[in-house]
């Protein structure tokens, strides 16, 4: 789980690896190495893990040429990859992580209580959430639709923030033989702290590590 940032960085980044690591160890499912330092992140500490979790990563951070071949290598090979909200506002200069993570970040214009649609009512990730739920969030939009290259699970009710079009917010993807999910949510602490968000980013992990 990674939470390196060389941009904003998030209050929430505390509440994420808390709750990761006490939802690992609740669980029993997993274990959960959390690190702010991208040199931890290469091909012999990828192949002791199933997942790789960018969570509130920012900015572009300073991977080496090895380590950004040793990231695409895991996932091709099938590893699982999950970005959770400002993992999107990361690596802009490296193109195969954009491509990877499903879209670049654009703004995000509305922080309120909106609803979310969950377009995808039989993926793991979005089980027992029913079709909609309202959430307080700062809510994202992308530089450009990711829909025709991913397979959305959750959109912004556009219409609740008096808006109007399509907004994915959440969406799995493939690389290789792995398995990549993405939720544009969770910038806020009561996120993480939210029963529905924990059960979509174990389950999504459940999904990207393939079990």
């Amino acid at each position: 789980m990674l939470t390196a940032t060389a941009g904003f960085r998030h209050d929430s980044i505390a509440a994420a690896r808390q709750v990761m690591t006490t939802l690992g160890a609740s669980t029993g499912e997993f274990t959960v190495t959390a690190t702010d330092d991208v040199a931890a992140v290469t091909s012999t500490s990828l192949a002791n893990h199933d997942v790789l979790f960018f969570a509130l990563t920012s900015g572009e951070l300073p991977f080496t040429d090895a380590q950004k071949a040793a990231i695409l290598a895991f996932v091709s090979r099938g590893g699982g990859m999950l970005g959770a909200h400002s993992a999107t506002d990361t690596l802009y200069d490296w193109p195969e992580y954009g491509s990877l993570i499903g879209a670049y970040f654009k703004e995000h214009p509305w922080t309120r209580q909106a609803t979310v649609i969950v377009e995808d009512l039989a993926h793991p990730a979005t089980a027992g959430l029913g079709d909609r739920f309202a959430i307080e969030e700062e809510f994202y939009t992308f530089r450009d639709n990711p829909r025709p290259r991913v397979h959305v699970l959750l959109r912004l009710d556009a219409a609740s923030v008096a808006a109007a079009g399509d907004y994915p917010l959440a969406w799995t993807l493939t690389h290789g033989s792995g398995r990549v999910y993405y939720n544009a949510l969770g910038h806020f602490p009561s996120t993480w702290n939210d029963r529905r968000f924990q059960q979509q980013i174990t389950a999504a992990m459940r999904w990207a590590a393939q079990r």
